[in-house]
């Protein structure tokens, strides 16, 4: 999709499981290698988080995760995939006022693309057999 489209034309892409990038940010926290981390977040042209509405997260990783798209909102690109409308993203994290201020920058000159409807993977499965 865009994130293979992104790497085509030359871009620094990096694609991360929300879940798994809040553990990885965690963990560097924890091993005092954040800021390296970070730097290596910051550098990419495009973030893609994947994923965001399958687990919640604790008042560290909700912060840590703030950060970084708070950091890149006016230097870099997101993308986030998720399965939840922003009025349901309280249910992931702990702070509301955290939530209306992630979903501020997170939509800031950008796209809002709702693509729900048929599971692709569905449709392929049903295709193949």
């Amino acid at each position: 999709g865009l994130g293979l489209k992104a790497c085509s034309q030359g871009l620094n892409v990096l694609f991360k499981n929300a879940a798994a990038l809040s553990t990885e940010l965690t963990e560097a926290r924890d091993n005092y290698t954040l800021g390296r981390l970070e730097n290596r977040i910051q550098k990419s042209d495009l973030l893609i988080l994947d994923e965001l509405s399958y687990i919640s997260f604790n008042r560290h990783q909700s912060e840590l995760l703030f950060k970084e798209v708070s950091e890149r909102s006016e230097r870099g690109s997101v993308i986030v995939t998720t399965n939840l409308p922003f009025s349901q993203w309280t249910d992931l994290f702990e702070n509301t006022t955290m939530v209306a201020a992630l979903v501020d920058r997170l939509t800031f000159k950008s796209y809002v693309l709702d693509m729900n409807g048929e599971s692709y993977r569905l449709e392929q499965t049903m295709k193949s057999h």
